[in-house]
């Protein structure tokens, strides 16, 4: 079956300026990273690429076809150029208060896609920067890839070519019921609930400072202690991160380190497949929170076993609240840099050949 990318044109393939018309070659600007990143989409996978574009009242007094037709021709070209071709292009011309269904979101101009056994809509894309696009993905029942700065182009190119790394995973005990869903490439979306106010708030620093979107649910043996709890939850979260990174190809595989306010708070890690806990942090307090700072240490380890790498912790200071915030911060900007992609260099980072 063929997969499409349905692809925007004015702020996704070139910027939009102010008057939202691209009527002279003075207003035609491309947007970073479309020439590299989208022709080593079409050199390397096999989308169909399909150009879908509003053009409020083209062909009327107030947007002359004129004016259109020159800009876009040589917008075409230009790509062309670079080795990206479409294979088919749709502009509508209606006004918004038309309310025409050919007009995004609508999907008028694209029944040739719907409903034709030929077409993989559920793994195809529309990949634009407005809310219009992502509904039009919605209707069409596309995933979408929002093109909203610098590096967007660089991220698409990276999710198409290596894949989603979303997981869920749960585990069921005598002692705890957990569910974790990870998702690597996210925006930093928490929802966390273990039933202990300060561990929540020590793994949403996870999701938020690594930018990953992280859901917990921990319903555990909290009438006994919170140990289980802590260190089960733990377990989970580094299965997810191992099954989500996967082969492991074109990861930075390393990452590192941050102060805040009195601390300094230092971590090493290494996804290098071999677990080991280096853990040098002292805490004078004995809980934090309903959190007891001995399960610090174990939390860590749970993660470092089950994600099968090298964690190295180290902090020093007087705040004993800021001393392992800091540390889950550190762990966070860690991993995010750890788990980067570059998909121009696929490959194991590793001479073994295997992590």
């Amino acid at each position: 079956m063929k997969r499409v990318l349905f692809i925007d044109r004015d702020g996704t393939l070139i910027k939009e300026p102010a008057d939202e018309q691209i009527d002279s070659f003075e207003k035609l600007e491309f947007v970073e990273g479309v020439f590299r990143n989208l022709s080593f989409i079409r050199k390397n996978l096999d989308f169909e690429f399909v150009m879908v574009s509003n053009q409020d009242g083209l062909g009327t007094e107030s947007f002359p076809e004129n004016t259109f037709w020159p800009v876009h021709n040589f917008i075409l070209k230009t790509l062309k150029g670079e080795g990206i071709e479409f294979d088919d292009i749709l502009i509508d011309n209606h006004f918004p208060e038309d309310n025409h269904p050919n007009r995004k979101p609508g999907t008028g101009l694209l029944g040739k896609y719907i409903n034709n056994p030929e077409y993989d809509l559920a793994n195809s894309f529309v990949i634009g920067d407005r809310e219009s696009d992502e509904k039009l993905a919605q209707n069409l029942g596309c995933k979408f890839l929002c093109i909203k700065d610098e590096t967007s182009w660089e991220k698409a190119a990276e999710l198409l070519f290596a894949g989603e790394r979303i997981v869920e995973i749960s585990r069921k005990t005598k002692e705890t019921d957990i569910t974790v869903r990870l998702n690597l490439d996210g925006t930093g979306k928490c929802d966390i609930q273990t039933g202990l106010g300060f561990f929540d708030h020590m793994l949403e620093q996870i999701g938020k400072h690594g930018m990953m979107d992280l859901y917990v649910r921990c319903n555990g043996d909290l009438n006994v202690d919170e140990h289980h709890s802590i260190e089960d939850t733990g377990i989970v979260l580094g299965e997810c991160l191992l099954k989500a990174l996967g082969e492991k190809r074109g990861i930075e595989r390393y990452g590192y380190s941050l102060p805040m306010d009195d601390c300094l708070c230092q971590v090493a890690l290494d996804f290098g497949g071999r677990p080991w806990l280096v853990w040098d942090a002292e805490f004078k307090r004995e809980k934090i929170g309903e959190m007891p700072t001995e399960m610090f240490l174990h939390f860590f380890k749970s993660v470092s076993d089950a994600a099968k790498m090298n964690l190295n912790i180290k902090a020093e200071g007087d705040n004993e609240h800021h001393k392992i915030e800091g540390i889950f911060k550190a762990f966070a900007r860690s991993i995010r840099m750890a788990v980067k992609r570059d998909i121009y260099h696929y490959q194991l980072p590793s001479t073994k050949g295997t992590l």
